[in-house]
């Protein structure tokens, strides 16, 4: 069996500790990240025709002093179609997440949609909810 130099060893991990604590460092300020406000995260349709409009919009606003890149916003079913801006929302400026439920299934629905973004608070989560009429 083969022994190993415990100096050997000691120098090999100081030097990966040395190592990984190189390299670009940033100051606090430039670590800020991006901070997105909803008006709402729920939107409660009440009661849909079958077949009616199932279009609602989030309103945001980024509130921070970076730009804010909405990456992806991801639905739990295939029943909801997210849309997203795709350019980066400048610090004070608005926007929106748009969602459109499909109305050709009937009954209630309870639907979350995720957010994720450049954003300390990312993933944000939004809801949907209603009740579509029977045909």
């Amino acid at each position: 069996m083969q022994k190993y130099n415990p100096v050997i060893i000691a120098f090999f991990i100081s030097f990966i500790i040395t190592s990984c604590n190189t390299g670009n460092t940033r100051d606090a300020g430039e670590l800020t990240k991006a901070s997105i406000y909803f008006e709402s995260t729920i939107y409660d349709f009440g009661t849909i025709p079958y077949k009616g409009d199932g279009r609602c919009y989030f309103d945001f606003t980024n509130d921070s002093d970076q730009p804010l890149i909405v990456n992806v916003v991801r639905t739990t079913c295939g029943c909801t179609r997210p849309e997203w801006p795709e350019e980066p929302v400048q610090p004070g400026e608005s926007s929106r997440i748009g969602i459109s439920y499909n109305t050709k299934i009937e009954g209630k629905f309870h639907k979350s949609i995720t957010v994720y973004s450049n954003t300390e608070n990312s993933p944000t989560k939004l809801f949907i909810k209603g009740n579509v009429e029977s045909k």
